[in-house]
């Protein structure tokens, strides 16, 4: 029966470790926020919130209907532009958020008698974009850019994709986009980069790890990013040439029959890129609370972390302990003592390495980090006694 097959299901979470609750914040800002992805806290910036409320007022709460309807103001044009800008790129296309991006893109440039090669770490969204693609999916050991090779020199299909993402958003580590795009172009495939957690945060000015590694404009590039995490706001978008912008108008369904992004996101967004482009050095300091959270880790966890000797990569902090209990009862633990910590366990990270994640804000002041050094040691030590 239906009713005995969710209750069997759920036991068998709860034995996992892999239950999973929904918390609603007040909205008040107390404690120290370890967990969002509002990398340069421009989330609550006065300048974004107008931003927000601007085009609230003009538009409306909500953009009424689909892109091609009634969904696409001038906020949206002048968003685009402004992104494709500062990015480095011919255009851009503004989705409903960074998942609708990204299944945009992958299913709307491969399909049938196309080839998608998907490291294997790759967000969901692009797990789900393979799934739907109805092409021919190879999934490849994570950062193995000599399978990748062979997988493409091999290939039958006239037409190939390779999808990765630019930062990992589990252990934040850095994808070598720049040899896999060596490989991609030497074998006429496209070169998909989910590029998420590196705006804001990596890049000149904060513009990513795809600019960073000098692949912004070229033709055989497909970038996508959010504008939930750095920019604090919502919604995703697309990076590439004007003739991909074109096609994935046409033929992108999660373009074509999905409501436009809220007015409000859009302006927050163009206000949040207006602060980026305003004040340089954010992405500096986000990395800068970014490696003295890694300190933090190594010396909780008795171990190192990624990050705590030569200077993190990106934003992301990982604290693996192992167990999802482990890492449930740590962020318990933190919790209660104030720090809100991500809590990451399979299907999000390989079984044995489940985790705290820690998120660095550029916002967070050297007192906050001295709390969270205290919290995060009694938290892990807590969490590894109640388990033995």
């Amino acid at each position: 029966m239906f009713a005995d097959w969710l209750a069997e299901s759920a036991a068998d979470r709860d034995r996992a470790g892999l239950r999973r609750d929904l918390r609603a914040r007040d909205g008040s800002g107390q404690g120290i926020d370890l967990a969002s992805n509002d990398y340069l806290g421009l989330a609550t910036r006065e300048e974004v919130l107008a931003g927000a409320a601007a085009s609230l007022y003009r538009y409306g709460a909500g953009a009424t209907g689909s892109r091609l309807v009634t969904g696409t103001t001038e906020e949206h044009a002048r968003l685009e532009d402004e992104l494709a800008d500062f990015l480095g790129t011919e255009s851009a296309l503004v989705f409903s958020s960074g998942y609708t991006a990204n299944l945009g893109a992958v299913t709307a440039l491969s399909g049938p008698g196309a080839l998608v090669l998907s490291d294997t770490a790759v967000h969901a969204s692009l797990v789900d974009a393979c799934r739907m693609s109805r092409a021919r999916v190879q999934v490849v050991d994570h950062r193995d850019l000599e399978e990748i090779e062979r997988l493409l020199a091999a290939r039958s299909e006239p037409r190939a994709v390779v999808l990765v993402d630019a930062v990992h958003s589990a252990d934040g580590t850095l994808a070598d986009v720049a040899r896999l795009h060596v490989v991609c172009r030497d074998h006429g495939a496209v070169l998909i980069v989910d590029d998420a957690h590196g705006l804001g945060v990596r890049g000149t000015g904060g513009r990513g790890w795809a600019h960073e590694s000098g692949l912004s404009g070229a033709p055989d590039v497909v970038i996508t990013t959010t504008l939930s995490k750095s920019l604090g706001s919502q919604g995703g978008a697309v990076l590439a040439s004007a003739a991909v912008r074109t096609h994935l108008i046409d033929t992108a369904r999660t373009f074509i029959f999905d409501t436009g992004l809220a007015p409000a996101a859009v302006g927050a967004a163009r206000a949040a890129l207006a602060v980026l482009r305003a004040e340089p050095d954010l992405p500096a300091r986000a990395l800068d609370r970014a490696t003295a959270l890694a300190r933090i880790a190594a010396r909780a966890t008795g171990g190192t972390a990624a990050g705590a000797a030569a200077g993190a990569d990106s934003a992301v902090v990982p604290v693996i302990l192992g167990d999802p209990q482990t890492a449930v009862a740590a962020a318990a633990q933190c919790r209660i003592r104030g720090v809100a910590a991500g809590c990451f366990r399979p299907p999000s990270v390989p079984a044995g390495t489940a985790r705290l994640r820690l998120t660095a804000r550029a916002t967070l002041t050297d007192a906050e980090l001295d709390a969270v050094a205290a919290v995060l040691d009694t938290a892990v030590r807590i969490a590894r006694a109640e388990q033995r």
